[in-house]
């Protein structure tokens, strides 16, 4: 075929959920993959062969994932809650200590607070806070699969507080004025800065809309551990797109999106490589799961440097012979079953970013650690008791601080991310980092530059540019279906959605989601 209802550029987990919803509504579907395997960033791999582990290589967690378009698609998808909330080892008065949240708070999370605080009045503030949070994500989470709700609709659901806190200024003013310890404001903020370079005192606001993002999913803001890894999500949602009819080809780079008109109604050409020969065709719509500074390349214009998106994340994986004890003494299953947090005290976090505005690595490195295989021990393989997979996931390490020499950098980012994490262990952890049988050590990096080459997102940014709000602003306008939805773009026949349409960012498919419902409803 040469002409399709919708071609969707880009078979992400998003372009695999437009297809789906495409598909079996009828219409006739073509999706375009440039790499030779589906699902962008949410894969599973078996990064250190000859060992069978399969890790969650980008994409690690799921959380903005709405139940409801697991049920219109009937995916075959477990996701597992993890026992622990989160951990954070520090040091207090010269003894090793931490604290604990667990993911169903109990006497054990407020008897950890009272350890570290000396009382109950920081728990109290925290339980204070988070209740209005969990206010406004149960206002905000059903609006993100209907057409975009107003900002003024939502606020008017939420105690006038928590909104001012975040929404209208600068998270980190909300965090000084409720909290007093500097650890417990540090676990508050990580929220608003896993993959988002900013200051807690940012006037963008860039860092509270990512912080929203963290807490909003499905009303509740868990985040959850697919069973089989991110690659299982792909597969579920590759499997309902083709059995409704979606046809998915892969090793397929596009070239050029050419709207044939500025009507609505007009056709749009697609060029595209196999890597024998190119192929064109044509379609009412195309869906871009691809960054908007992609795609207004492939609709012709031109690399603009200056508005190109930065990531600041790094990502290292690690397949290790035995988890490691830590120096609080606490259970390494009940503290690595969460998130760990490592340098993430508010000052730390500050000077971090500070640091890395002025072009330098941070040191001490803050960074979360995350063991999926305490949850979900399915991803091992047939590996001896006690093996287990570590993600550790940095912040404040923007693309630009490894352009000079990526290489170099790389490897004193992952000797730092590993400082961090040895200065709250009771031994080192290359003690146990299993090995090849070469010799090489089972420890991944990715920096924003390979997050780019290997998937195409500018810059490295995971959300590919900074999230927006998940509401219409008053004034907008929002005539067409494309606009109500939220993936408009200049051109009425392509609209976005991938992590760049205005609910996007994430493994949600949410930016899927509305594009295939603007598409079906301006049919």
């Amino acid at each position: 075929m040469t002409r399709y209802d919708a071609v969707v550029v880009g078979a992400g987990h998003n372009g695999l959920t437009a297809a789906a919803y495409l598909a079996r509504a009828g219409l006739s579907v073509l999706v375009l993959e440039r790499l030779g395997h589906v699902g962008g960033a949410a894969v599973s791999t078996r990064a250190f062969p000859p060992f069978p582990t399969r890790l969650s290589r980008y994409s690690y967690l799921v959380s903005l994932l709405p139940d409801r378009v697991v049920a219109d698609l009937g995916l075959d998808l477990r996701l597992v809650s993890r026992p622990t909330a989160s951990y954070s080892p520090t040091t207090r008065a010269g003894r090793a200590t931490g604290l604990l949240v667990e993911r169903s708070e109990g006497e054990a999370t407020r008897a950890s607070f009272r350890e570290l605080t000396g009382g109950d009045d920081e728990y109290d503030a925290w339980r204070a806070f988070y209740s209005g949070v969990g206010e406004l994500a149960r206002a905000v989470a059903p609006t993100l699969t209907e057409p975009l709700a107003t900002d003024r609709a939502v606020r008017e659901q939420v105690d006038p507080e928590i909104w001012r806190d975040v929404v209208e200024q600068p998270l980190g003013v909300a965090i000084r004025r409720r909290f007093r310890d500097d650890l417990v404001r540090g676990v508050v903020a990580t929220d608003a800065l896993i993959g988002t370079f900013a200051s807690l005192h940012d006037p963008s606001l860039a860092q509270n809309r990512c912080f929203l993002y963290h807490l909003v999913g499905n009303g509740t803001g868990e985040w959850r551990v697919p069973v089989g890894g991110m690659g299982a999500v792909t597969e579920a949602l590759a499997r309902a797109a083709r059995e409704a009819g979606a046809e998915i080809v892969t090793g397929a780079g596009v070239s050029a999106i050419r709207p044939q008109g500025d009507a609505p109604g007009d056709l749009v050409e697609v060029r595209w490589h196999d890597g024998g020969r190119e192929h064109t065709v044509t379609a009412s719509s195309v869906l871009a799961n691809v960054a908007p500074w992609v795609l207004r390349i492939l609709l012709g214009g031109e690399e603009d440097l200056a508005t190109k998106p930065e990531g600041a994340q790094l990502k290292v994986n690690f397949l290790l012979s035995r988890l490691p004890r830590l120096r609080s003494g606490i259970d390494p299953e009940v503290a690595f079953a969460g998130t760990l947090h490592l340098a993430e005290a508010a000052s730390d976090l500050e000077v971090a970013w500070a640091a890395a505005s002025r072009g330098e690595l941070p040191d001490p490195l803050p960074g979360e650690v995350y063991c999926h295989s305490l949850t979900d021990p399915s991803i091992l393989g047939d590996m001896p008791p006690g093996t287990h997979t570590l993600t550790y996931f940095g912040l404040h390490t923007p693309a630009r601080l490894f352009e000079a020499d990526p290489d170099r950098m790389r490897e004193e980012a992952v000797r730092r991310a590993i400082a961090s994490l040895d200065a709250v262990l009771a031994e080192p952890l290359d003690e146990v980092v299993l090995r090849t049988p070469e010799g090489a050590p089972c420890i991944e990096a990715k920096i924003p530059q390979d997050i780019e080459a290997d998937l195409a997102m500018p810059g490295g940014h995971i959300f590919h540019g900074d999230l927006e709000w998940p509401w219409a602003p008053a004034r907008a306008r929002l005539e067409t279906p494309a606009e109500r939805w939220g993936v408009q773009t200049g051109h009425p026949g392509v609209l976005l959605c991938g992590a760049g349409a205005r609910r996007g960012g994430a493994v949600s498919g949410l930016g899927g989601h509305n594009a295939a419902q603007a598409v079906l409803e301006a049919r």
